[in-house]
C-alpha cells in the first residue's frame, strides 16, 4: 500500500510516518505486520475514549439501521443531532444554549466568526500570534504563524494579532472588534495556558467595547484538562465556544455554541446565514452523544488530573525536559532543541510508543493519550520516553 499512498493520495508533508494500519483497540494501534503501537497522541486529541470504544460503535450501529442523512442540516428535526445539542448545553452556563452542529473544528472556527461579525455588525477581528484555528482560509486568516500563511496570502482582511498572554495588547480590543478569538490553552504554539487571570481579563475588555469572547476549545475541550470545557479552569464563560476533535470520540464533527440571542441572528437578514449540508450527520452525531455521555457518566474528567500527576512526577526532574505544559492528559515536554524533540519521538515510534509534534514549537513532545489510558500504559510509555531522553 505504501506505493499507493504516495502516488493516489495527496500528501501534506515530504515524510510523512507512513505506517499502514491494520486495526486499533483501546489504547493501542497495530500496524499490518502486527506490531502493537502504544497511543499517546489519540489522533491528536481526537480519540477521547481510544479506539474501537465499544458505547460509541454501539451508537453508530444502532444509529445506521435508523437512518443516515435525510436533508441538509437544520431542517428535519433528527434525534441524535437535537440530544448531543442539549447534552452539550447542559454542561455550559444557561445563557450558552445554542449548538450549531458542522464537519470540524476549522468549519466550526469558520461559522464563529461569521456569527461575531454578524452579530456585532463589525468586521474586525483579533487573534493571537502562532495561533491556530483551523486550515481554511478564513480559519487561516486569524492563525497568527506567517510561516504557514504567507504562500496563500491574500486570506480574508480585517485581522489583527495580539501576544498571548500580554496584558498590554488587550488596548487593541476596541468598539472596531466584531471578536477575540483565543484558544483557551495554545495547541500548536507550545501547550500554553494563560496567566493571571488572562482570559477574564479579555472578557473584560470585550464587554468594555462590546466585542465577543471566541474561545476554541477544539483541543481543550470535552474533558481533557480535568473540566468538561478548557475554560471552567481560567475563571471565564466566552461569548460563543468552538468545538471540535475529541467530540466525536474519532468521528468527524464540530460545533460552534454561543446564547440564543447571539445564535438567533444568523435565521434572517440574510437567511440561511450559515448552512451545512452534512454538519449533524445523525452517525456522526450519534457517536458525539455516546462520547460525551461516557465522559459526563464516570470519573475519567478526575483522572485525566491524576494521570497528569503520573506523567509530570515522572518527567519533572529529569535534566533535560526544561519544562512540562499543559493541563491534565493535554502535556508537552519541552527540550533543549527541535532535533532532540524529534530524536524522542521517532526513536519511541520505533520502539512500539507513538507521540507527535506542535505545530509551531519544534521543542515540544505531545503527550495527548485517550482519556482511557490505563495507568500501566501510562507507566510504560513514560518508561520508554526516559529511556530516549537518557540518551540525549
Amino acid at each position: 500500500m505504501k506505493d499507493d499512498f504516495f502516488k493516489y493520495q495527496g500528501q501534506t508533508t515530504p515524510h510523512p510516518l507512513a505506517i499502514e494500519i491494520s486495526h486499533a483497540k483501546g489504547s493501542y494501534i497495530y500496524d499490518s505486520n502486527g506490531k502493537a503501537m502504544l497511543d499517546f497522541v489519540a489522533g491528536v486529541s481526537a480519540n477521547s475514549l481510544g479506539h474501537n470504544h465499544p458505547r460509541i460503535n454501539e451508537a453508530i450501529k444502532n444509529q445506521l439501521e435508523q437512518y443516515t442523512h435525510v436533508m441538509v442540516y437544520g431542517e428535519f428535526i433528527q434525534k441524535p443531532q437535537l440530544e448531543l445539542c442539549k447534552t452539550l448545553a447542559a454542561t455550559l452556563p444557561p445563557n450558552l444554549s445554542s449548538v450549531y452542529l458542522v464537519n470540524s473544528g476549522t468549519e466550526a472556527t469558520e461559522g464563529a466568526l461569521k456569527l461575531a461579525k454578524r452579530f456585532t455588525g463589525r468586521s474586525e477581528v483579533i487573534a493571537a500570534k502562532n495561533a491556530y484555528h483551523g486550515n481554511t482560509q478564513g480559519a487561516m486568516s486569524v492563525c497568527g504563524a506567517e510561516q504557514q500563511n504567507r504562500a496563500f496570502r491574500p486570506l480574508i482582511p480585517g485581522s489583527k494579532f495580539i501576544e498571548y498572554n500580554n496584558e498590554l495588547d488587550l488596548e487593541k480590543i476596541t468598539t472596531n472588534t466584531a471578536g477575540i478569538i483565543l484558544e483557551t490553552i495554545q495547541g500548536g504554539a507550545g501547550f500554553i495556558e494563560p496567566k493571571n487571570n488572562y482570559l477574564t481579563k479579555v472578557k473584560q475588555r470585550c464587554e468594555e467595547v462590546g466585542a465577543l469572547l471566541i474561545l476554541d476549545e477544539i483541543q481543550s475541550g470535552v474533558g481533557r484538562t480535568g473540566k468538561f470545557w478548557g475554560f471552567e479552569n481560567y475563571n471565564v464563560t466566552p461569548d460563543i465556544i468552538i468545538t471540535g476533535k475529541g467530540l466525536g470520540g474519532g468521528m468527524p464533527i464540530g460545533a460552534f455554541i454561543a446564547s440564543f440571542e447571539i445564535m438567533d441572528c444568523l435565521k434572517e437578514h440574510p437567511k440561511l446565514g450559515h448552512i451545512t449540508t452534512f454538519g449533524g450527520h445523525p452517525v456522526i452525531a450519534s457517536a458525539g452523544l455516546a462520547t460525551v455521555q461516557e465522559i459526563i457518566a464516570t470519573n475519567l474528567m478526575d483522572e485525566a488530573l491524576r494521570k497528569e500527576k503520573i506523567i509530570r512526577d515522572t518527567f519533572k526532574n529529569h535534566p533535560v525536559v526544561k519544562e512540562i505544559r499543559g493541563k491534565g492528559l493535554m502535556l508537552a515536554l519541552l527540550v533543549d532543541t527541535p532535533e532532540a524533540a524529534s530524536q524522542v519521538i521517532l526513536n519511541c515510534l520505533d520502539k512500539g510508543l507513538i507521540l507527535f509534534w506542535l505545530l509551531f514549537e519544534g521543542r515540544a513532545i505531545r503527550i495527548t493519550p485517550p482519556l482511557t489510558i490505563s495507568d500501566e500504559e501510562i507507566e510504560k510509555g513514560c518508561d520508554l520516553i526516559v529511556s530516549e531522553l537518557d540518551k540525549l
